[in-house]
């Protein structure tokens, strides 16, 4: 059941939203936060069996059970495969969140060229090329909501993972020439910066008291951020409420930066 607390977006009932890496973390809080708005979903994963949980607990919930289409966004024809896969079961993308991404740790001595191309394929090269395979689909409608998923990670910026700042910093880059190439089309793009977001896998790998401490210190609001605080943003960017606003970057960290 959707939390009567927040806002309810008339324009995205039935629209269709497509959105990457909607297993878990962000994209599972973005795949509820849509299927409650009436939206139809369809998402994209890896991750089976999180993913086929989903979507029956939405089901359940009263929501138009979400399409699941297992893939791998590092395969460029498997992506442009799916999103076809969308088109002909929904008829169209209305919206699209670019959101999968890897935020591995890594050192600069341990840099390889293959970890380097695989890198970018996990956290830039899919938003680019999933966004040429729906704009088809929304040029023809006339219209278009576009949210890249970027961080804060290079405007702190971040240490340890030099090749994953790289590409959430050109994904802000690519967010705006899009913006104007697409805006003549009806098509907006905007991209949204997380902070330190306490999903499931960062509370596993990374959330230890002592960085939640320099967390805290670094935040002016002195509490988590959520997963579902970020999905807010995103169903205000991807509704007709916010049909005047492209070619911007909004922050979710609680005042980090």
């Amino acid at each position: 059941m959707a939390d009567a607390r927040y806002a309810r977006y008339p324009s995205l009932q039935d629209r269709v939203v497509l959105i990457t890496g909607g297993a878990t973390g962000i994209g599972e809080s973005l795949v509820r936060a849509f299927a409650h708005q009436g939206a139809r979903v369809a998402f994209f994963d890896v991750q089976d069996e999180p993913a086929i949980v989903l979507r029956n607990e939405l089901s359940v919930a009263g929501c138009t059970a979400p399409l699941y289409l297992h893939c791998d966004l590092t395969d460029a024809a498997a992506l442009r495969e799916s999103v076809a896969r969308v088109l002909a079961a929904l008829g169209t993308v209305d919206v699209l969140v670019n959101n999968a991404g890897n935020d591995q740790r890594h050192a600069i001595e341990s840099v390889t060229p293959e970890f380097f191309d695989q890198c970018m394929a996990l956290n830039l090269k899919h938003y680019f090329f999933c966004t040429q395979a729906v704009l088809p689909a929304m040029k023809q409608a006339g219209r278009g909501a576009i949210v890249n998923m970027s961080s804060i990670s290079w405007m702190i910026p971040s240490t340890g993972i030099p090749v994953y700042v790289a590409a959430k910093a050109a994904i802000v880059g690519m967010t705006r020439t899009l913006a104007h190439e697409l805006g003549p089309a009806g098509i907006r793009v905007n991209a949204v910066l997380p902070g330190a977001i306490a999903t499931e896998k960062q509370r596993r790998l990374v959330y230890t008291p002592e960085y939640k401490a320099e967390i805290m210190a670094a935040q002016a609001l002195k509490r988590d951020i959520l997963p579902e605080d970020v999905a807010r943003l995103v169903l205000f960017l991807a509704a007709d409420d916010s049909s005047a606003i492209t070619n911007q970057s909004y922050v979710v960290d609680g005042g980090w930066v």
